[in-house]
């Protein structure tokens, strides 16, 4: 289906009855990211499915501005009140994960709970996040000039991604798929308005976010898990889990683990409501 909002196109599904349950995917990705997950999800949750702005079937403007972080955000609102919903459990991955952060910190009264996996609250410094922006504008350039498959090649590469090698190959074959189904004018402007770099620090919102929250991290991911823990100490209510034998994508990696992890926190927050 889709919904426009603030002047961009966006592809959306909803799925099943019960509390709300928003899904953001990361970087390359779509809606696809959780497809398996939404049968079991469904019967207890209405998942809403979304392509970012950029991915999959949504919209991917050359205007530069309509990827901005906080505006993306702003239409994820807007698809909210569309859907007539008033307050949604978030999960996000990656880029998704840092989006989701940024709907707790922009919108608190619209968020039931917040579940990261595998994301940061920014980087501190505008040193740090200037460095960062030119890195991802080289790499944007280099999506516009050489194309997505190109891009693909190289980016599921990377030491990140190193521990999906030892996934089964229709796995890695499915991974691939999604990501070559994006345009490279989406990724490219993505980095440049929701890359690490681009993104406000929201370190010093994090003892603010009074939501349950569930931080994610992969046993290989030690990035992230320094990264996690370190948030972990500054959000009132939160918990951490590292999942053994994963990398990045827990999700794609150990997806049992995931979905039981992710329900069994989401079950938590109803069941106490209840009692």
């Amino acid at each position: 289906m889709k919904v426009h909002v603030h002047g961009v196109s966006y592809e959306y599904e909803v799925i099943g009855s019960g509390e709300p349950l928003l899904v953001l995917h990361g970087f390359t990705g779509s809606m696809e990211t959780w497809r398996s997950f939404v049968p079991a999800w469904s019967e207890q949750f209405q998942v809403i499915l979304v392509d970012l702005i950029g991915h999959g079937k949504t919209d991917s403007p050359k205007e530069v501005q309509h990827y901005h972080i906080e505006t993306v955000a702003a239409h994820l609102i807007a698809v909210l009140d569309h859907l007539q919903i008033e307050k949604a459990h978030l999960l996000g991955y990656s880029m998704g994960g840092r989006l989701a952060l940024t709907l707790a910190c922009l919108y608190p009264k619209r968020i039931s709970s917040l579940l990261l996996e595998n994301c940061t609250a920014g980087l501190v410094t505008e040193e740090e996040r200037k460095e960062r922006r030119q890195k991802d504008e080289l790499l944007a350039n280099k999506i516009e000039h050489e194309g997505v498959a190109a891009f693909v090649e190289k980016w599921e590469n990377i030491p990140l991604f190193a521990t999906q090698k030892k996934l089964p190959l229709h796995v890695q074959a499915s991974v691939r798929e999604e990501r070559l189904a994006n345009h490279p004018r989406g990724l490219a402007n993505s980095l440049r308005g929701m890359g690490t770099g681009a993104q406000p620090s929201w370190w010093n919102e994090l003892e603010h976010l009074q939501m349950p929250v569930l931080l994610m991290s992969g046993e290989y991911d030690e990035k992230f898990f320094h990264i996690l823990t370190t948030m972990k100490k500054q959000i009132p209510h939160a918990e951490f889990v590292q999942i053994i034998g994963s990398g990045h994508a827990i999700h794609v990696e150990q997806p049992q683990k995931f979905d039981t992890i992710v329900m069994g926190f989401l079950q938590n927050i109803k069941g106490g409501r209840n009692t």
